[in-house]
């Protein structure tokens, strides 16, 4: 490829607030829930790059055609790889995981099964013209002016990420298009260059929080200490279901964890809701079980200490997706006061489902 810009790249990053920035000289859109993806294209020639500068091309085989119908012949273009839901529910990110696989025909199946859609948000550079440099404002309109909207507009399709510079509106985003699995909302400067890898983006997230119980946990990647805490919630069933982890402790907190959770340790197997997949013993039920193979981090040990179910903590979550917390949750407290029976799905609250065509043409 010859262009001003060549991979790899590292994209522009968010920092985290707690409301969304008002006043003039902002642009809002939705915030997605899927792969971050930058877009190289040389005339036929397409590179996908994820986040992390690593190839997406070959996952996403049925993004090439739309994308050469869509973007202008030589162009560097970010934006996010999302999927549908099948029954048109928002967004689905547990089959967008499963497309990343090493078997070039489940690649291919996967592709016609559960084609994926690329939503377009910034314009980088055009032809012989590097726009890192110029501010949003410059950006954007070219992107406006040179993206051909939906193209495809099928399976497949790339489309013009909705945007708006009304405050009022992106609150009525953040509200409304949870339902659709949108993470929040994403505010951007109009003056702003293009800065890769620098937090210079605002992001607002949803944030609740969860009584789950602890159910086990991972030693850190060094080896020192709780890495993560294991979160459960039971459902109208009784069964206990691997909802996520409760992660990012300090050093400090993560020894001072390992020593407070030991006692619990002792004789934890014996009925422990999860000891089938403890020991390793296929179990044939349809929990959320604690382990599974990782496809961004072949050979990281998911290997886990069980617990005594006596522990509850809260947790803040962002969304429940699947019956499952998307992202990271955060420890906030332990609640002697809660018995590990009462955690349940009912106390969680669920957005009404909205469709992917409301949010990508709002």
């Amino acid at each position: 490829m010859v262009l001003p810009i060549s991979p790899p790249l590292s994209p522009m990053l968010a920092k985290l607030a707690d409301d969304i920035p008002a006043g003039d000289g902002w642009l809002y859109e939705p915030k997605w829930d899927g792969f971050r993806c930058i877009v190289f294209r040389d005339g036929a020639d397409i590179e996908l790059a994820s986040r992390n500068e690593r190839p997406f091309t070959r996952y996403f085989p049925e993004l090439l055609g739309p994308l050469l119908a869509a973007l202008p012949p030589r162009c560097v273009v970010d934006g996010e790889i999302v999927l549908p839901a099948a029954d048109d529910r928002g967004l689905d990110f547990d089959a967008l995981l499963q497309r990343i696989h090493p078997a070039e025909s489940r690649v291919k199946r996967l592709a016609a099964e559960t084609p994926a859609s690329f939503v377009a948000f910034d314009l980088l550079a055009l032809g012989d013209r590097n726009l890192l440099d110029e501010p949003l404002s410059v950006r954007h309109a070219l992107l406006v002016d040179e993206l051909t909207y939906s193209a495809g507009d099928g399976p497949a399709a790339v489309y013009l990420c909705p945007s708006t510079n009304d405050a009022a509106v992106a609150q009525q985003w953040f509200v409304e298009f949870e339902g659709a699995g949108l993470d929040g909302v994403i505010a951007k400067r109009l003056t702003d260059p293009y800065t890769p890898d620098k937090r210079t983006l605002v992001k607002v997230k949803h944030r609740r929080t969860a009584d789950c119980v602890i159910a086990g946990y991972r030693v850190h990647k060094d080896g020192k200490g709780v890495g993560s805490l294991l979160l459960g919630l039971y459902d109208s069933d009784g069964v206990l279901h691997h909802v996520g982890v409760a992660a990012s402790f300090t050093a400090k907190r993560r020894t001072e964890l390992l020593a407070e959770l030991a006692p619990l340790t002792t004789n934890a197997l014996d009925g422990h809701p999860w000891r089938a997949w403890a020991e390793m013993s296929a179990a044939a039920n349809e929990q959320r079980m604690p382990g599974g193979g990782s496809r961004w981090n072949a050979g990281k040990d998911l290997g886990w200490v069980p617990l005594r179910i006596e522990l509850v903590a809260e947790v803040t979550f962002g969304q429940l997706q699947e019956g499952r917390f998307r992202h990271g949750s955060q420890f906030l407290r332990w609640r002697t006061d809660r018995k590990p029976a009462s955690c349940t799905y009912d106390q969680l609250e669920v957005a009404a489902p909205v469709p992917f065509a409301r949010v990508v043409r709002p």
